[in-house]
């Protein structure tokens, strides 16, 4: 059935680094009298004061104290959800951020991107979310266009992922940032502008982050041409050297079929005089996407079969053959796999590519901090489909053995005393009665 339970390990690697723990204890020496106080409350008002250094501090001109204070508020954002912090500070953290998406490195650039997708995670969905996409789209776009570094373009993709798949609140939002996501691969050049060829990750990444957000848009409300230009791209995809590359265009190849059946190409053409074929009377759309998914078949098919060169990382070879022995058997007998891993004590789930691309990019994305918004984010929840048990047992269940006997025994001395005491009851009860009725015959007499 296609199943591969927990093929791909969850992610566990913190993205903190040691220079991002030297700068949250250079700010916390201030207060370090808080930090090791034994009240709840004293160690949230330190974290809160934290926070709040760390943004004073991205009004700095120098750029690397800027840095190391966007890199405590992430690791901030990835220990704990801050509401209350977002609650009081919201706009001023965001527009910090583009601040330094506009003006900063290459490094500051990829942190700040970082805070903004984490910012749209924790506020959640609603008018803040939309804002911060309204407001971030023409920024991000920018930076696209004043450097090709990859590591800044990644980072840039990924942020915008994550806030138009919280902020988007209609098809049309989604599609535009899905096309800036495609320009950034296909971009449009004047007639003097020679293209600068984007690397292997950077391909991979434009395709999970459009992926991504694929899984939130009804496929019917696509052109049809438009599909057939992304899945002509992505099938070339697929002879790339590459195995990320790869293994990205065949994920996003499984979810475009999933999420539209081959008969909405169709659609387009049927009204027209000229849009069908002879063979079968069939509209020439369906035809080239027959032809197209017989194609993609048979590169699955050698795909999941591929022999491992001398330098091929043995790990890599086997996603990749995983990953295309699911692809063909989804397309030849209609079969998602099913995937389990681990949140603590609890498992979650995923039975369709929509749920498996939105799991990867989402853990990916968060990296160390995945496990502990899985717990305690509602966004996350709702998206993934993922209850958590409730984190306090029952009563029963923290009992040790002597306190059950006391509770559960009819000899016990709590269960005598409750004896006790019901029987008194129901004597003072009988009592009052009797002294009703004895009254009334009175009355009567």
């Amino acid at each position: 059935m296609g199943k591969r339970n927990n093929q791909r390990k969850n992610a566990a690697v913190m993205l903190d680094s040691d220079d991002d723990n030297s700068s949250v204890s250079s700010t916390s020496t201030m207060r370090s009298d808080l930090v090791f106080a034994p009240g709840n409350d004293e160690v949230q008002v330190d974290k809160d004061s934290l926070l709040d250094q760390a943004l004073d501090a991205l009004y700095e001109k120098r750029g690397s104290t800027r840095e190391k204070a966007l890199a405590s508020i992430v690791e901030a954002f990835n220990s704990s959800l801050q509401h209350e912090f977002v609650e009081k500070k919201f706009a001023t953290l965001l527009h910090q951020c583009l601040n330094c998406i506009k003006k900063g490195s290459s490094k500051e650039i990829c942190l700040a991107s970082h805070v903004i997708g984490l910012l749209a995670l924790t506020v959640g969905c609603g008018d803040n979310a939309n804002e911060m996409l309204e407001e971030s789209l023409p920024v991000i776009s920018q930076a696209f266009k004043s450097g090709s570094e990859s590591t800044k373009t990644i980072a840039l993709l990924e942020c915008l992922a994550i806030i138009t798949f919280v902020g988007g609140n209609d098809p049309e939002q989604t599609e535009k940032s899905m096309q800036v996501m495609w320009q950034v691969v296909h971009p449009k050049l004047k007639s003097n502008v020679v293209a600068v060829k984007p690397s292997a990750a950077v391909i991979t990444t434009m395709v999970f982050a459009w992926s991504f957000l694929l899984t939130t848009v009804d496929g019917w409300k696509f052109n049809p041409k438009d599909w057939q230009e992304s899945i002509s791209y992505l099938s070339s995809l697929l002879d790339k050297d590459d195995r990320s590359v790869r293994i990205a265009a065949g994920e996003a190849l499984a979810l475009i079929f999933e999420i539209g059946s081959l008969e909405k190409f169709s659609v387009g053409t049927k009204s027209s005089d000229d849009g069908s074929t002879e063979e079968g009377n069939k509209p020439r759309e369906y035809v080239h996407i027959q032809g197209l998914k017989a194609k993609i078949i048979n590169q699955a098919r050698d795909l999941s079969a591929e022999a491992g060169g001398k330098s091929a990382a043995k790990k890599d070879l086997t996603n990749q053959r995983n990953m295309f022995r699911d692809i063909l058997e989804y397309f030849e007998d209609d079969y998602s796999p099913e995937i389990s891993i681990k949140i603590g004590s609890d498992s979650l789930q995923t039975s369709t590519w929509s749920q498996l691309i939105q799991l990867n990019f989402l853990k990916h994305f968060l990296g160390g901090g995945f496990i502990k918004h899985m717990q305690e984010n509602e966004l996350l929840q709702d998206v993934l489909g993922f209850t958590p048990k409730k984190k306090c047992v029952d009563f029963e269940n923290r009992l040790s053995g002597s306190e059950k006997r006391m509770f559960r025994s009819p000899n016990s001395a709590l269960n005598k005393a409750r004896t006790q005491q019901l029987n008194k009851q129901r004597m003072l009860s009988a009592g009052k009665n009797i002294g009703r009725f004895a009254a009334n015959v009175g009355d009567d007499v």
